[in-house]
């Protein structure tokens, strides 16, 4: 039997992402971005044998990505792609080494999220209320990236049955496919019943936000929607729908939330991920008070 070539085993690696892990077709595209490059980066090198590739060759790799004045977050991302190829070929036998077993991600100067206030996300509401027209299903979408701390993706797909008014939570398919549950409080469901007033649907698989043209939403006229309405109340430099999600699981942990619950909320794999927020809370504290302390 042949040996396996570099293109067949990164092949075989997102084929086993994809089918049997049920990874999205867009961290699909991200790895295999990722595993060209390194490909490239080999042939260059000269290197067609999988058990031929060294952990030296992973170091020239590194210095390769650092001349190219990429971020150490990109390159911590780019790292744990091949990270996790590696591990697969080894898993799978098709390698007898792994050249990354001792190689550690560069630590990465991780930049804290920024935030909008609580007022901010109220003087949005206040400003769609005032305008003169049916602005119903935008206070829903800005209420679930918001209210619920949905990433925008879940927003788009939401259909009209994932909505339990009964329960009072919803039913969300996050990252990998994965099912989630988040509660819908009382402010949504007021914000939700107004946007019912004015939509009919069919069935639980109707699509529950919609285009004019009566298609589903899609992540750009979410974009700028949002944009649109953090320019008039905040002066954050990234005017994204996410910075809704991070002010929301900010302000829950500002206000006591329990750290293992807003991991659940916000559906993050690991709470390391979570743990962010903590230190976005700190720093709020430690600003309110150098603010506030007439001795500080």
């Amino acid at each position: 039997m042949s040996e396996m070539s570099i293109r067949e085993s990164i092949e075989s690696f997102l084929l086993e992402l994809s089918g049997i892990k049920r990874v999205s077709d867009h961290t699909i595209t991200a790895y295999r971005n990722d595993l060209d490059q390194f490909e490239n980066f080999l042939s260059k090198k000269e290197i067609k044998r999988l058990n031929n590739i060294t952990e030296k060759n992973i170091r020239s790799f590194i210095v390769e990505l650092n001349e190219m004045d990429l971020s150490r977050t990109s390159i911590a991302r780019k790292l744990s792609v091949l990270r996790g190829y590696f591990n697969f070929l080894e898993s799978v036998d098709i390698i007898t080494k792994n050249p990354l077993g001792k190689i550690q991600n560069p630590k990465s100067n991780r930049k804290l999220p920024e935030i909008i206030a609580l007022d901010s996300y109220e003087k949005i509401l206040k400003l769609l209320d005032e305008e003169k027209k049916d602005n119903s299903q935008q206070k829903l979408i800005l209420e679930l990236l918001y209210g619920c701390a949905l990433r925008i993706s879940e927003v788009c797909n939401l259909n009209f049955g994932d909505i339990d008014l009964n329960r009072q939570n919803i039913r969300i398919r996050g990252k990998g496919n994965k099912i989630r549950v988040v509660p819908f409080g009382d402010k949504s469901i007021s914000i939700y019943k107004e946007f019912l007033s004015s939509r009919k649907f069919k069935k639980s698989t109707d699509p529950l936000l919609i285009t004019s043209k009566d298609k589903r939403i899609y992540p750009k006229l979410v974009s700028r929607l949002v944009e649109k309405y953090l320019s008039l109340v905040s002066d954050v430099s990234k005017k994204s729908p996410h910075i809704l999600r991070h002010s929301a699981a900010t302000h829950m942990l500002d206000n006591g939330a329990d750290l293992l619950g807003v991991k659940e909320i916000l559906g993050h794999e690991n709470l390391s991920t979570t743990q962010i927020y903590t230190h976005v809370s700190i720093e709020r504290l430690k600003k309110a008070y150098k603010n506030a302390h007439p001795k500080s």
